[in-house]
């Protein structure tokens, strides 16, 4: 199953002529969910991987720079003829923020579905989760963790053939959990399956200063999504408005074990070097991405995420 992130916009709370409004894209096999839709968003799509059809839009919170794309998106949407419904999760107060985007977004022919969602709330999906968890801005905001089901382990079929197995179906009811007869009798599945294997775990913090709540959800996950609005220099106008500096992403990121970080909703104050330095001071395997970059996420025995650099200008 193929898991990628692709970043359609890194800037912080203003656009820069090469990074749009805060933004984020997880494809997972055929399902598209977006996190974030700032203001230029759909257009960023058409610029990268086109204007998928999203599953799921997960929003982190509402302010104007997370969330001012949807009608323009929505609008284009409805004139494409979309018709299957678009699933909107974000916290308390979902619903009246599309009460007053109602008059934009007017009646789009498909049904938008809006889901308020509390801290803690997972949405079990075929094969994986996603999980709303509450981060320290200065508003009520939401991170996500999308949760990987385990896997069996890896099926030992030399050890099968020896207990009296054929190639064939058994060999496929083995792997999904059932035991089967054969020639020697039964055979369980923990007779030729190893230990299981451990899911995908990618966290994506939103807008938030550091917190502890972040830092447990990301323990040993393979990606973790932070922003790092400010540098250290900084910190006392960080903690003033919510946001986390590069050093202190570093130090969560170290904290929590992740496999990667990457450092989004970046202000325009700072140039990218200095910014990725002073995070990765404190952990190495930090990247800095650029709009339309992606971030390859095989599973965990296949090796650590992968950043994919889109060509430079």
């Amino acid at each position: 199953m193929d898991l990628d992130v692709v970043f359609l916009g890194t800037a912080g709370s203003a656009p820069t002529a090469r990074r749009g409004l805060p933004a984020t894209l997880i494809r997972r096999g055929g399902e598209r969910l977006l996190i974030d839709c700032g203001e230029g968003t759909q257009r960023q799509l058409i610029r990268s991987v086109g204007l998928v059809d999203l599953d799921d839009v997960f929003v982190t919170h509402f302010h104007a720079d997370h969330v001012l794309g949807l009608p323009g998106m929505l609008k284009t949407f409805g004139l494409q003829g979309r018709e299957r419904p678009l699933h909107v999760f974000g916290p308390p107060g979902l619903r009246s923020l599309f009460k007053v985007l109602a008059p934009l977004i007017g009646k789009p022919g498909f049904d938008v579905r809006i889901d308020e969602l509390e801290p803690g709330d997972q949405l079990d999906r075929d094969g994986y989760a996603m999980e709303a968890f509450s981060v320290a801005h200065r508003v009520p905001a939401f991170g996500y963790t999308l949760i990987e089901d385990d896997r069996p382990g890896r099926f030992d079929e030399t050890r099968a053939k020896e207990l009296g197995i054929e190639p064939g179906p058994d060999f496929g009811r083995l792997q999904n959990g059932e035991a089967v007869e054969g020639a020697k009798g039964e055979v369980r599945p923990e007779q030729v399956l190893g230990h299981p294997r451990r899911g995908r775990r990618i966290v994506f913090s939103g807008d938030t200063a550091p917190c502890d709540m972040t830092r447990g959800e990301a323990h040993r996950a393979d990606l973790l999504v932070h922003e790092a609005t400010f540098m250290h220099e900084d910190v006392d106008r960080a903690r003033e408005t919510g946001h986390s500096t590069a050093r202190q992403a570093g130090m969560l990121a170290a904290d929590a074990e992740v496999t990667l970080l990457a450092l989004t909703h970046l202000s325009t104050r700072y140039p990218i070097g200095p910014l990725r330095d002073e995070a990765r001071a404190e952990f190495e395997p930090t990247i800095v991405p650029r709009d339309f970059d992606r971030i390859e996420v095989p599973f965990p025995e296949r090796g650590a995420p992968v950043h994919q650099r889109v060509p430079s200008d």
